[in-house]
């Protein structure tokens, strides 16, 4: 399987997040409100653009991502937030990056490292595992609704990096600078994304079965449930049935 869309799509089916609504708005609102220190207007910032994008897709209400974007450029008052990146190893030495946002840095530091530890995992130091990442629009779109041909000539259009069969999708991988092209191009043309994001997708994988795979998929559920955890990325490959036998 591939590593990062996979490890979404079973997140998306499983419902471990959408089923906690809460946990959902406080990360996009924590998003928002980091992406809005760069400048309030959508139409000038990329990040804060995807953000609302985001937000609104979970139906979030204008309020919320009205004062969210306040907060981040200091017209409200509001909590103080930073970004710190967490790297490290999980079962048969698989890689694991963190981004979190939080108020409370200390705090962060030691939670972390206990889920690490908690969950058959170890914290690497910086810059121990990120340059095994790369930052890319990552877009799914189910076979059912595309032929690889007619997504080909999309991606060829519009500049995007690479197409690739993965399972039950098509995954299309952009430069972060042509994102946003490509995903609309792609709605234009009537295709419904499983899931699209701007991501840190791995250069290789790591192959785990058995054991190590069901411990790595706890791993990285504990450190997506964790309040101040954005986003979790891993270069793990899992077979379906080793998912399948964790996910139910």
């Amino acid at each position: 399987m591939s590593g990062h869309s996979k490890w979404a799509t079973i997140k998306h089916k499983k419902g471990a997040l959408d089923a906690k609504r809460g946990k959902i708005f406080t990360t996009l609102i924590k998003e928002i409100t980091m992406a809005a220190k760069a400048g309030g207007d959508p139409s000038m910032n990329p990040r804060l653009r995807t953000a609302v994008a985001a937000a609104k897709a979970e139906n979030m209400p204008q309020d919320n991502i009205k004062r969210a974007i306040q907060r981040g450029t200091g017209e409200l008052p509001g909590v103080t937030y930073e970004e710190i990146l967490f790297e490290g190893y999980g079962p048969g030495g698989a890689a694991i990056l963190i981004e979190t946002s939080t108020d409370n840095r200390n705090r962060t530091v030691s939670d972390i490292r206990h889920i690490f530890g908690k969950n058959g995992g170890n914290m690497g130091n910086a810059g121990s595992v990120a340059h095994l990442f790369s930052k890319k629009g990552d877009i799914l779109i189910p076979k059912s609704q595309a032929k690889e041909d007619d997504l080909m000539n999309i991606v060829l259009e519009c500049g995007a990096d690479d197409l690739q069969d993965d399972d039950d999708n098509w995954e299309i991988l952009t430069d972060p600078a042509v994102y946003e092209t490509v995903l609309e191009a792609l709605k234009t043309a009537g295709y419904t994304p499983e899931h699209s994001e701007v991501s840190l997708i791995p250069q290789n994988y790591i192959k785990l079965e058995g054991q190590q795979a069901r411990t790595m998929f706890r791993l990285m559920e504990a450190m997506e449930e964790y309040d101040d955890v954005q986003n979790v990325y891993t270069n793990a490959d899992i077979d379906q049935k080793d998912l399948e036998e964790v996910v139910g």
